[in-house]
């Protein structure tokens, strides 16, 4: 009898013990982002909205996944704003951690390998920022929250040949940035296909230059209307100054690597009245892209980056994928495979960056926005150019 009386009580510990670790089943979702390096701003301000989202969530009871409630865990891997640091940070993500999805990488440097190896392992991955078409080609694993580059140039050289304009140009790129140098591609292409005048001057650089006066001279030399720069912001913040110390009167034209307040912080008055293409506009926003400004000012004490909101509609895309996918699965490969499947199928999807359709590349189309660095420092909508 008293040998039935410690087995009954074993299993009802047992049995206590397994009721609290069902109800707190989680979906782990890991992030690959640039937490040191060269932009850590991009890193930190994706990881505050996903914060943001995790204590949505959670606090809310957890995810509802065909009717029963699942909580989030997110895992944070730095990649140091490099790119082989991003494939080491998606295989711990995959191997160590078993995430059932990734989110990030965010710039194209550290999205095409990454997204190469979440790939070749498997593994739903969702680019926030990455707008080279690398990052997603022929990679049915991989998806995006941005536009992609193809129209990203265009927008470039439409407005610049209607606001300044101008007839010539002169494009800066580094040349070990897979982002910058596709944009400055396809950009060079949208603008001798306007048929307007030439690219006078093509001018490269490296990632940790510091000294851009040898490329400048050779720009100032051919005496274009306008210099594109497609480079990140911490760049930009020296090459503007640079210019004008050299003489350069000009306008230029930046890309969506410039919209962080970061540029600003760094290049001072010199880098106000210049506009740069972007994925939205936080001057004038309405509806849940100016609550979610409003709930991240509050929170953090600064305005929210367009990568820091594209982040936002990444998790709200995987988030659906996993809806979409109906069951949680204990088997990490058999639920991956559930939520890229889950993803694939959404066909439309609105986020606080717009409205987006989705193309059988798992790439977004939708809008892109023209941004002005008024005179106070901030960043001014200017237009709205659409598919």
């Amino acid at each position: 009898m008293k040998r039935t009386l410690i087995t009954i009580f074993i299993t009802a510990i047992a049995v206590m013990l397994a009721v609290p670790a069902m109800a707190t089943q989680t979906i782990k979702i890991g992030f690959n982002i640039p937490m040191t390096g060269d932009i850590p701003e991009v890193g930190e301000g994706s990881k505050n909205a996903a914060e943001m989202y995790l204590a949505d969530v959670n606090g809310a009871g957890g995810l509802d996944v065909g009717g029963k409630k699942y909580m989030l865990e997110f895992i944070y891997m730095d990649n140091e704003s490099k790119a082989d640091s991003a494939v080491n940070a998606a295989l711990k993500l995959i191997e160590q951690e078993e995430v059932v999805a990734i989110i990030g990488p965010n710039s194209s440097k550290q999205a095409v390998p990454g997204g190469g190896t979440a790939n070749e392992n498997r593994v739903p991955m969702i680019s926030p920022w990455s707008t080279n078409p690398n990052t997603t080609l022929d990679r049915p694993w991989v998806f995006r929250a941005a536009f992609l580059d193809p129209f990203q140039g265009p927008v470039v050289a439409d407005f610049a040949a209607k606001k300044f304009g101008a007839k010539t140009a002169a494009v800066l790129f580094d040349v070990a940035n897979d982002y910058s140098v596709g944009l400055a591609e396809v950009f060079k292409s949208a603008w001798e296909a306007k048929g307007l005048g030439p690219v006078v001057a093509y001018e490269s650089n490296g990632t940790k230059d510091q000294d851009f006066s040898a490329q400048l001279t050779t720009i100032i030399k051919a005496k274009p209307d306008f210099i594109f720069v497609p480079e990140n912001y911490n760049q930009v913040a020296l090459i503007i100054p640079q210019a004008r110390d050299l003489g350069y009167k000009g306008p230029f034209m930046g890309s969506d690597a410039w919209g962080t307040p970061d540029l600003v912080k760094l290049c001072g008055e010199q880098c106000n009245g210049q506009y740069f293409s972007t994925h939205y506009a936080a001057a004038g926003a309405k509806g849940a892209t100016k609550v979610f400004i409003d709930r991240y000012m509050e929170k953090y004490g600064a305005e929210p980056a367009d990568y820091a909101a594209l982040t936002w509609d990444s998790i709200g895309l995987m988030v659906e994928g996993i809806k979409n996918a109906g069951v949680v699965d204990s088997n990490p490969r058999k639920m991956r495979k559930a939520i890229r499947d889950g993803l694939a199928a959404i066909k439309s999807f609105d986020g606080v960056t717009g409205s987006s359709k989705f193309n059988e590349q798992g790439d977004p189309i939708k809008c892109a926005v023209v941004v002005k660095i008024s005179d106070e420092g901030t960043f001014v909508f200017e237009e709205s150019v659409c598919p």
